[in-house]
């Protein structure tokens, strides 16, 4: 008995250590958060220390992409593996948008769910929920985040700045009074709750004319879209980055003893921008400065808890961001007007909506203490590689044909070479096609600015082929397609190809 005792015991040991030998995994998601926005990437306006401190205990890349350069897209991509470009309906959704993540193909978190860990999702969603645009807000919200290989989620359905404002846990809105229903439409006026079209006077933050962010009003902000109901559940923004933190630690505290995969999607610099008091009229820079300040606390909070739990060697920590940057995105909020010489998107050209390098090419750091050495990277690495990469690390196979583009750069993710990619194919308006240093982006019919009404940004667009060679010009400042017109028709074939 004694020796059935203690060899169940050694086997219960063994099982204990194999689950807690596998790192756990953290990938912070910023939003909108541009190539030159970091003190680590060149920013001098502005401090970043943690972040900071964070690329100087593991790889900082140059050379990372996301795939897209607006949210939803590289949303997909992350999630799937595959181009969004190749399904229809992965633009920018709005908040009552249905579920485009397929439930029955392989997906970044059931990766990780096969690999026996535990994983979660707080912050950003905007992937849609349910299966049909019109749902009922108000009993079980599904399928959505659990459905696609999350354990657990806390969300908001899209954006800050779209209805509807609530936080989502588990299919269900929390703090919902069944007696105040929420209803929501994206076509017409319900209810009549003010709208920052009818009551300016009843805003705290300016809209900027042109954007839409003018309909229901909800803790004094305009936003995309009507809602009605739901009153007691609506957030406050100031205090959307301290609860998705506080679930983010509960998430990782309830699971420190096993393996975890927790998707942290910040809100932070994405409009509207209203961040925490202790944040206001820090930076300097605007309340676009402010939330970055309050998105690089936030990350160190993170930091700090993983050493506090004693976990901190056994955690990779990813921090990237959705896209570049943007400055006035909907709101009079100091980001144009207080930019005080800081460079939100570096050398780069173009940001956010662009098919330039700002559009696409952002910050991106890994940290995997006493794992992978400190240092800075050029590897080309895209997140759409996250699932076959990890799916490597955990020895998980998946179809090849459910993660169509997701490349195998693992290697170059823990610093073991400088070789990542070859070929990226990056979406921002128009298609390019990167392949090596060179660069080639699509004629486009599309407008060559998004004009100083709206976002200010150039597009990309040309009714002309694009060709950089991006190890000497990494600011696209010198189109070589009419100098070297046979590169430009093989970047055609090959992004042919590639669309197939």
């Amino acid at each position: 008995m004694k020796i059935g005792t203690t060899l169940f015991s050694l086997i219960l040991s063994l099982s204990i250590h194999a689950q807690q030998s596998k790192p756990n995994i953290i990938f912070i998601y910023a939003d909108d958060l541009g190539y030159g926005d970091l003190g680590c990437y060149g920013a001098s306006k502005i401090k970043t220390p943690n972040l900071d401190k964070l690329a100087k205990q593991g790889i900082r890349f140059t050379n990372a992409h996301a795939t897209s350069a607006s949210c939803t897209p590289s949303r997909f991509a992350i999630m799937t593996g595959i181009y969004p470009w190749r399904k229809t309906g992965t633009g920018v959704l709005p908040g009552d948008a249905a579920l485009i993540i397929p439930t029955n193909k392989s997906t970044l978190p059931s990766v990780f769910q096969q690999a026996g860990y535990q994983t979660g999702i707080v912050g950003k969603w905007h992937l849609g929920l349910g299966n049909e645009v019109t749902k009922n807000w108000n009993g079980e919200i599904k399928p959505g985040p659990n459905e696609v290989g999350f354990n657990y989620s806390f969300i908001f359905p899209a954006t800050a700045d779209r209805v509807p404002t609530v936080f989502v846990e588990n299919h269900l809105v929390v703090a919902l009074d069944t007696a105040d229903p929420i209803k929501v439409d994206y076509k017409q006026k319900i209810g009549n709750e003010p709208t920052g079209a009818e009551n300016p006077e009843l805003l705290k933050l300016q809209a900027t004319p042109n954007h839409g962010h003018n309909q229901t009003i909800v803790n004094g902000i305009g936003r995309i879209g009507f809602m009605t109901g739901g009153k007691q559940a609506r957030w406050t923004d100031e205090e959307l980055p301290f609860t998705f933190l506080q679930k983010a630690k509960d998430f990782i505290a309830s699971n420190q003893k096993k393996p975890f995969f927790l998707y942290y999607a910040l809100t932070e610099p994405h409009v509207p921008r209203m961040p925490s008091t202790m944040f206001k009229g820090k930076s300097g820079l605007g309340l676009r400065g402010d939330a970055i300040l309050q998105l690089d606390w936030t990350v160190g909070e993170i930091m700090l808890q993983l050493k506090l739990l004693g976990i901190d060697k056994n955690t990779v920590i990813i921090f990237s961001s959705d896209n570049g940057p943007v400055l006035d995105d909907g709101y009079l909020d100091g980001a144009v007007t207080q930019l005080n010489g800081h460079t939100p998107a570096g050398l780069l050209r173009g940001g956010k909506y662009s098919a330039f390098e700002a559009g696409t090419r952002v910050p991106f750091i890994l940290s995997w203490p006493g794992k992978v050495l400190p240092k800075v990277s050029d590897a080309l690495i895209c997140q759409i590689d996250f699932i076959a990469s990890f799916s490597k690390l955990l020895n998980i196979k998946i179809p090849p044909s459910d993660v169509l583009d997701s490349e195998n750069v693992l290697d170059a993710l823990t610093g073991k070479t400088e070789q990542g990619r070859k070929i990226l194919v990056k979406q921002g308006g128009a298609l390019s096609v990167i392949n090596g240093d060179w660069k080639y982006i699509t004629p486009s019919k599309g407008p060559a600015n998004t004009s100083p009404l709206l976002t200010n940004i150039e597009t990309g667009n040309s009714l002309s082929p694009q060709l950089y060679y991006l190890k000497e010009d990494i600011g696209e400042k010198n189109n070589l397609a009419e100098k070297y017109p046979q590169k430009v028709k093989e970047m055609e074939i090959l992004l042919k190809k590639i669309k197939g």
